[in-house]
């Protein structure tokens, strides 16, 4: 549903254009430092304002309303909330009969009989990461010094991101990306087979994140294309290091002390300028569609933070239910 993890837990609510969106964070260990300043840098990261994302400006200035006290973190859950202040509501009225090609307005209507809420995306809209990125800023913390960054390695096929923005822009259309995610000082052993790997928990909050539609980890779909002799990373040090990361750091589901590799594509914006063919469902005819509103044109810049945070999520769990383990086993 609306929550993640085991030990380290997160539960995501709002709307583009409700009150507030936000997240609850439950699990999290006790005397953390913690300001609501540790969220601003990654917070900025996910904003909008560059060339090819949306005109709406949103502060996210984050309101911590429990689980903290004198700077520290207490041990009982944390809510984080955003109030949503930049809406134009009157832009989305239409496409309860008139629903967005590629969006969730369609789907929306159908599963919850029409009482879902379509404004700005309502609940799937990834307004609603700013809730991830402040729980990964946390998140991080419980990791350090294990570190996870992410950077766009390649908007609309090309490595070259400003030169693909630019001609997105010129031909108002939207594009996609890849994000390269890395995690550096990742201790062996984390992951529990066989539905808690590694590759399963991080794809499950990865795949959460709207427009993101293909995960692989190390050398991933080549891999297929690869004989064992190529793919397998020979162990050149009693601790594990391997001369190649054809495994993404990931050996059966469990880490094996080299770097966590993965890649995430992200397709383009559903909301585009151009005029889209769509079924009026009240009418039951086929109907030209100009989306309007303020949408970005490549959603895939603002994504790596939010991928950043979801990986570190996803590894506090781990990280929660292996100290668990270890420290209920007897020698």
């Amino acid at each position: 549903m609306n929550s993640f993890g085991r030990l380290f837990r997160v539960t995501i609510f709002g709307e583009s254009h409700g009150h507030s969106t936000g997240i609850v964070i439950d699990g999290c260990p006790a005397g953390i430092p913690l300001e609501s300043s540790d969220l601003e840098k990654d917070l900025s990261r996910r904003r909008s304002g560059s060339a090819g994302t949306t005109p709406r400006k949103e502060k996210d200035q984050p309101l911590i309303a429990s689980g903290l006290y004198n700077g520290r973190t207490t041990g009982s859950p944390i809510s984080i909330f955003f109030r949503n202040r930049d809406v134009r509501s009157s832009d989305y009225e239409k496409f309860r009969d008139i629903p967005r090609p590629g969006h969730a307005d369609f789907t929306a209507s159908l599963k919850w009989k029409g009482f879902s809420d379509l404004r700005g995306g309502g609940h799937f809209s990834g307004r609603i990461t700013n809730g991830l990125v402040a729980a990964g800023v946390i998140a991080k913390k419980i990791i350090s010094p294990a570190s996870v960054t992410a950077v766009l390695k390649e908007a609309g096929g090309i490595s070259d991101i400003d030169a693909a923005v630019q001609k997105a822009i010129e031909e108002n259309d939207s594009i996609g990306g890849i994000i390269e995610c890395t995690g550096k000082n990742i201790p062996p052993g984390l992951g529990e087979p066989f539905f808690d790997s590694v590759e399963s928990v991080i794809s499950h909050i990865v795949f959460s994140i709207p427009a993101v539609k293909a995960i692989e980890f190390g050398a991933g779909f080549k891999s297929a294309k690869m004989k064992g002799s190529g793919h397998n990373d020979p162990i050149m040090t009693p601790d594990g290091k391997t001369s190649t990361n054809n495994a993404g750091g990931i050996n059966g589901g469990i880490t094996n002390g080299n770097d966590l590799v993965f890649r995430i594509a992200v397709k383009p914006a559903s909301s585009i300028p151009l005029a889209q063919e769509t079924i009026n469902v009240k009418t039951g005819k086929l109907t030209s569609l100009e989306t309007g509103g303020r949408h970005d044109l490549c959603i895939a810049l603002r994504v790596p933070v939010i991928a950043e945070a979801a990986t570190a999520i996803a590894l506090a769990d781990l990280f929660l239910i292996n100290r668990g383990i270890n420290n209920s086993l007897k020698d």
